[in-house]
């Protein structure tokens, strides 16, 4: 779940409270409330550079590093190589990505056929996109389809991308989707998990878990600031009202 979903779902729950109390906060609680609640700089610091190794942003952790003491979970060099394989898969070049990744961990792929499908996928989509259309007809039959066989989602997944080459005028067919941008960062973002876990595994560390545990203390004591604050902005509504 995202911090953002975090997020909302705490308010609500802190919004629910205030309102089965029927309890109007006043500003001099508010304030008390408010000097009890403490998010260490060094947490802070934390969240900021989990943020960036897992987004591979590598000179910004480098400078980062330097301006702050933070030390990230991983070296420079493996955010590198990670981004390289998100971009090419950003870039439409996923045949290139998959060398990549087979580069770095061969047991990426092998061990997560959810994701190598979604990357074959991909390439067909790329293929679709360049309208080489025997050369995706062909693709499909060959690479695609066996693996459609054994499961089912795959096969749903497969028959709505095929069926692209139904349309002459893609942009305009209820499948366009698939051809936006917005399918290739998908796939981009979830190589970049897959990979960002198997280099915490590599190194012995655990990024992913230090990201969410971090991050979801941080944001439960920002949520709440947040919902005191807007009962206090209530509460001067309906004075000056």
């Amino acid at each position: 779940m995202s911090l953002f979903w975090v997020m909302i779902r705490q308010l609500a729950e802190i919004q629910e409270q205030m309102a089965s109390s029927k309890k109007v906060i006043m500003r001099e609680e508010w304030e008390k409330r408010l000097n009890h609640i403490r998010i260490r700089k060094e947490d802070m610091n934390k969240l900021v550079m989990n943020f960036l190794v897992t987004e591979g942003y590598a000179e910004a952790v480098a400078k980062f590093r330097m301006e702050t003491g933070t030390e990230p979970d991983m070296d420079v060099a493996m955010i590198t190589d990670r981004m390289a394989v998100k971009k090419a898969v950003q870039c439409g070049n996923v045949e290139d990505a998959i060398e990549k990744v087979n580069d770095l961990n061969p047991e990426i792929l092998d061990t997560n056929p959810e994701l190598f499908f979604h990357l074959q996928q991909q390439r067909l989509i790329e293929l679709i996109r360049n309208e080489k259309i025997e050369e995706a007809l062909e693709f499909a039959q060959e690479e695609l389809a066996p693996r459609g066989e054994e499961n089912q989602s795959f096969l749903e997944e497969l028959e709505r991308t095929v069926s692209l080459l139904v349309f002459k005028d893609v942009s305009n067919c209820p499948l366009r989707e698939l051809l936006d941008i917005s399918q290739r960062l998908k796939t981009a973002n979830e190589v970049n998990a897959a990979i960002l876990t198997s280099q915490s595994h590599e190194k012995g560390l655990n990024t992913i878990n230090n990201i969410r545990s971090l991050s979801l203390e941080i944001v439960r004591k920002l949520v709440y600031l947040l919902a005191l604050a807007q009962n206090i902005i209530l509460e001067s509504y309906l004075f000056n009202k």
